[in-house]
């Protein structure tokens, strides 16, 4: 089981290094160098954010840690497995996935389900692919979120809220901060493609909260 003293540590500490989050870019992981010749894809559309966030509904109560397996979005036609852990980078921001279509979830925060928001993030392109959460902006209020998790249960969310954040203004706070209940936060970029250093502008950010478990 993790350290709370040291998760809370590590999740204030990412907090504040993700104020310009470059989380789900098309901009290779520090491990990962694409060919030469790759180009960043061009910035798929994103919907604008609903006017109307979805008003509080019946939650469910959160339940024990228990790490994520698969994640499963039916809007947006989002269904994968193999979930990878994502730490820290040595300059205190969070780790990205390697690729394009694996999804990551934040270890040193709350496991989806548990109380607080939990973190899952994908890239929107990568080396020219597109990613998993390339449609994540498509996601509206009432939408659902399927977390399988490792002790066999499913924990569904349910979205209240998507918005685009520049990164220059990202909402910490409000992203990463903390919650009564179980909450669930996707994440990905958005917005224009800035040449100059190769990441986009914006992030998508989906909060959702959970609604519902069940066992397999």
């Amino acid at each position: 089981m993790r350290d709370p003293v040291l998760r809370r540590a590590a999740v204030g500490l990412v907090a504040t290094a993700l104020a310009a989050v470059t989380v789900g870019c098309a901009t290779p992981a520090p491990s990962a160098t694409p060919a030469p010749s790759a180009a960043p894809a061009p910035a798929p559309p994103v919907e604008a954010p609903s006017a109307t966030p979805l008003p509080p509904t019946a939650t469910a109560a959160p339940v024990a840690e228990s790490a994520p397996r698969g994640v499963a979005v039916p809007a947006i036609g989002l269904r994968t497995a193999g979930l990878v852990g994502l730490g820290l980078t040595p300059d205190g921001a969070m780790e990205v996935p390697d690729d394009a279509p694996t999804v990551g979830w934040f270890r040193w925060g709350p496991t989806p389900g548990e109380t607080g928001p939990a973190v899952l993030a994908a890239h929107v392109d990568y080396a020219g692919v597109d990613g998993a959460f390339v449609r994540l902006g498509e996601v509206r209020p009432g939408d659902t979120v399927d977390v399988q998790r490792a002790d066999g249960t499913t924990a569904t969310f349910t979205a209240y809220r998507t918005e685009r954040f520049a990164k220059s203004a990202f909402p910490t706070e409000q992203v990463y901060g903390d919650t009564d209940g179980a909450e669930l936060r996707l994440i990905t970029c958005g917005g224009a493609f800035d040449d100059a250093n190769g990441n986009y502008v914006d992030n998508v950010v989906v909060f959702a909260r959970l609604t519902g478990v069940r066992s397999a």
